[in-house]
């Protein structure tokens, strides 16, 4: 992982463990953003006197955040250079957080957390654009699945982390907790050095940056891979989503031992990111992350539906969770690969859809029985997935 693909300069090149855990503690931002206050989710519709779509909105609320900041904040960062966008994106995540410790409704809050995905979808976004600006091929596929193997601490650790501060403190805590880790990542990204060099931004006005766009959206390639990461990663919402309430009001787990579960859980995540980079090309790795989501999807269905037994639900999560972490390290190198020309629109198009998809599948888990819903939402989000990687597979091999 020593090939650079914009210049020699020391001066772009970080050092490379500082330059890892910052890109870490950038993705863990966005992860936390919803997977560390979902333990809190039974206990918020109690504290705001309102039901399970409602609050559930709030994780919808800063989906949507997270993919309109990825809209803006990927043209702006291929104009401006990374380490400003991120600064400004932050700084709003840390006001997001704080103010919405004082939500006198739930409506508040839910528009405190659209906020709160705008400022950290910075980080989200530039977490897989500033390798990119560094690294090509097989290198940048080492730096993904390095940089997620290690990042699989974040959906392990956030469910356990909030659902002790939640425990302890209550929901309010865990914002405060986000606040705080926010003000460590603007911290470490002050110190940081620019990987985009000026050579390399867009040229004229920043709205010329945006016309990135037009060329990504029509390459069908690049695509194929933005909508194949998009349904897996709405999955992933769906499960995050749905799990709170199976756990906790289904089986009668606490806030705390929720996260525990959830955090083992991410674990499979975890090896499945590791070992896609192993394969050779790297969509084979797609093909067998996507034929075990759909086998574990249609075995969830049949076990929410008919067994409703938790050891049911947490095979079959494992097995799902594993092939989705093939998919993300491979469509996440593959489609920054293509793209690496507008990476920040590259990007930001790569994390939208997957916040278009969850968005639209977070509140459908919780309409009627939970159990029945998210059974249906699976089944049909792991048909996506086979299809998408037909599709991919039928692509040139390359890597």
């Amino acid at each position: 992982m020593s090939t650079p693909t914009q210049t020699d300069d020391q001066a772009v090149r970080p050092r490379l463990w500082y330059f890892v855990a910052l890109m870490v503690l950038l993705s863990t931002l966005g992860s936390f953003v919803n997977d560390m206050f979902t333990p809190a989710l039974p206990a918020m519709c109690r504290f705001f006197h309102t039901s399970i779509p409602v609050v559930q909105m709030g994780l919808t609320s800063g989906m949507a955040g997270l993919a309109v900041g990825q809209l803006v904040f990927g043209p702006m960062s291929d104009h401006y250079g990374r380490k400003p966008i991120l600064v400004l994106a932050l700084s709003l995540f840390i006001v997001a957080a704080v103010v919405s410790v004082f939500s006198p409704t739930i409506h508040f809050f839910i528009g405190c957390r659209f906020f709160q995905g705008i400022g950290a979808s910075a980080g989200y976004l530039l977490s897989r654009t500033m390798p990119a600006d560094l690294y090509n091929g097989r290198q940048l596929a080492k730096m993904m699945a390095l940089i997620g193997a290690i990042n699989g601490v974040a959906p392990a650790s956030a469910p356990v982390l909030g659902g002790v501060t939640a425990d302890a403190y209550g929901w309010k805590g865990i914002f405060v907790v986000l606040a705080v880790l926010a003000v460590l990542v603007l911290v470490m990204t002050m110190f940081g050095k620019e990987t985009l060099t000026p050579s390399m931004r867009t040229k004229g006005s920043v709205w010329q940056s945006f016309k990135g766009y037009k060329g990504l959206v029509s390459d069908g390639r690049f695509m194929l891979h933005v909508v194949f990461k998009g349904v897996a990663l709405g999955l992933l919402f769906a499960y995050i989503s749905a799990a709170p309430f199976i756990l906790q009001t289904h089986y009668g787990m606490s806030q705390t031992h929720y996260g525990l579960v959830i955090g083992a859980n991410a674990i499979f995540v975890v090896a499945g990111s590791s070992l896609a980079v192993r394969f050779k090309p790297l969509k084979k790795a797609a093909m067998l992350g996507a034929a075990l989501v759909l086998i574990g999807c249609v075995a969830q269905a049949y076990a929410l539906w008919h067994i409703k037994s938790i050891v049911g639900f947490e095979v079959c999560m494992c097995v799902i969770l594993l092939g989705l972490g093939f998919i993300f390290t491979t469509t996440n190198t593959l489609a920054m690969n293509e793209g690496r020309e507008h990476a920040g629109e590259a990007s930001a198009l790569l994390g939208i859809m997957g916040y278009i998809v969850g968005g639209i599948v977070s509140p459908l888990v919780g309409i009627g029985e939970v159990l029945h819903s998210t059974a249906i939402v699976f089944v049909a989000l792991g048909i996506l997935i086979a299809i998408s990687a037909l599709l991919t597979r039928r692509l040139t091999p390359e890597m």
